[in-house]
Order: C-alpha cells, then structure tokens, then sequence
C-alpha cells in the first residue's frame, strides 16, 4: 500500500493521525476547563464517559492513534536519516525557514510520551482502569470511587512535583503542536505562499490558547489542592454525590418510602429511604469523620 511503501503516503498518515489528536488535545482542554468553574460538573462528566462501551472504544481509538503516530515518527526519522546518509554529522548552516522544532520533533515526542505515563499513571489507572478492574483507590483511608475526577485533581496536584512535570510536558506539547499543525497541511497540500502564512499563523494561536490554558488549569489546580484541605474536598464530593443522583434515586426507592419527607419523617436515614448513591456518599463521609 502507499500508505506504508511511500514517503508521501506516510506523511499523509503522521498527518491525520495527527490531526485527530489535535483535536483530543483541544476536547481534553475544554474538558477540564469545566473543572476551574464547576467541580461538580466535572465529576458528573467523568461519571458520563467512565467504563461506558462508548468510552471505552474512544480509548481504543484514541490508542491506536498514539500507537500508529509514534511508529510513523520513529520509521520517518529513520528513513530521513539514512537518506541523508554520513551527511547529517556536517556542520551546515541551517535554513532560515527551518525551526527549531522541526529539527527536534521526534525529542519533543519522547518528552510528550513520558509526560502521557506520568498523566495516565495519576488518572486513567486510578479513574477507568480501575472502574473496569472494579478496584477503588484510597487516599488517607478513604476509597475514592473512579468517577471522582475532582478528587483526583487535588491527590495529583497536592503533590510538589506534579506541576513541574506538567508544565515541561505543556512547553513540549506547544513546540510539538505547533511545528506539527502547520507540517500536517503542507502534507497534505495546502502549501501554496498565501495559505501557508495563514496556517502558520491559524497554528500558532491554536496551540498557544490550547497550552496556555493547560498550564492556567495546572496552576489553579495546584493552588486548589493546596488551599483546600482533603477532608474539604471529600465533605464537597459527598455533598453533590448525595445530590445530583436525587431525581433518579428516587425513583428506585421502595414503594413505602416514596417521598422522604412524607414516609421517613426524622429517620431520613433509613437504608429504604436512601439510593445507591447517597449510601455511597455516607460511607466515605464516615471513613473521613473517623
């Protein structure tokens, strides 16, 4: 196929492949940005993707992309370099068009990928491996459910060298992004003189507004997790838990205890008159007052 014989077909690929996590870039940014404003919605849009057969299968997608983009960096250096033969140990002066970024691409891919373990380590293992697993992780002694993403924030953030990583991985990210927008469309043609002033340009603010509000949400998640103490964050994790499932909680309660304040009268904390989730969110408060 052209796709694998041929320097242009691979191209093409690093190209889409590229293309789409650019794009998954961008909807993780806007997804956590939901996180500085509205904490409980974060958590309830951790709770919609989860372990669910969508989800699951974008994660699949989402790694073959990574899988196919590394392996055609790495074969397109290689190609590069042996074409280029014992020419690539001289010294020469290198274009004025030629940046820094596009002689280190695959360096700032390494970094990136290093940064991603270091990310899916603090968060997807702890968040949809585990829901699949069916294992919780517990901080302080208290098990925190995988849909909990605002409590994951502050454990990964409450850490001294989380942002330190993070933003070195962002500075990556924004070389890589950046070079890598506007190489993805000279790829697949749009190269002319006018169109190619306006990528790069269309590129830059691109990736300057997706990495700037990375680091924004980096540090304010720092400054959160050191503000507000653990037992805070749970207190308000277990407030909206016991909330946001009402409507639908009570509609799984025994017919007998329909309506709380009608049939429960003082003892709303009978079993009967309480849903899965409110059970749940009054078994971490407990771990916490202990």
């Amino acid at each position: 196929m052209w796709l694998t014989c041929s320097s242009i077909g691979r191209k093409l690929v690093m190209a889409l492949t590229g293309l789409c996590l650019v794009l998954f870039v961008t909807f993780h940014c806007l997804m956590n940005g939901v996180a500085l404003f509205w904490p409980s919605g974060y958590n309830a849009i951790c709770e919609f993707l989860g372990a669910n057969w969508y989800a699951l299968v974008a994660t699949v997608g989402l790694a073959a992309l990574f899988i196919i983009h590394i392996i055609y960096a790495c074969w397109l250096t290689l190609q590069n370099r042996k074409a280029r033969g014992a020419d690539r140990y001289v010294v020469v002066s290198k274009p004025a068009q030629v940046e820094w970024a596009s002689q280190n691409m695959l360096i700032l891919g390494i970094v990136i990928l290093a940064f991603l373990v270091v990310h899916m380590i603090q968060f997807w293992a702890k968040m949809q491996l585990a829901e699949i697993l069916h294992f919780e992780h517990v901080h302080e002694g208290v098990a925190v459910p995988p849909a909990a993403g605002s409590l994951f924030l502050h454990i990964a953030f409450s850490q001294v060298w989380t942002p330190i990583v993070y933003i070195i991985g962002f500075v990556a990210l924004w070389f890589h992004l950046n070079h890598g927008m506007w190489s993805m469309m000279q790829s697949i043609g749009w190269n002319n003189d006018i169109w190619m002033k306006r990528l790069k340009c269309i590129g830059l603010w691109w990736t300057s507004i997706v990495v700037a509000l990375f680091i924004a949400e980096a540090v304010v998640f720092t400054v959160r997790a050191h503000s507000n103490s653990w037992e805070k964050e749970v207190a308000e994790y277990v407030d909206w838990k016991s909330s946001a499932d009402a409507l639908d909680t009570d509609a799984n309660v025994l017919p007998a205890c329909q309506g709380k304040a009608a049939c429960c009268g003082e003892a709303q904390d009978a079993p009967c008159c309480q849903g899965d989730a409110e059970v749940e969110a009054l078994e971490i408060q407990e771990v916490v007052n202990e």
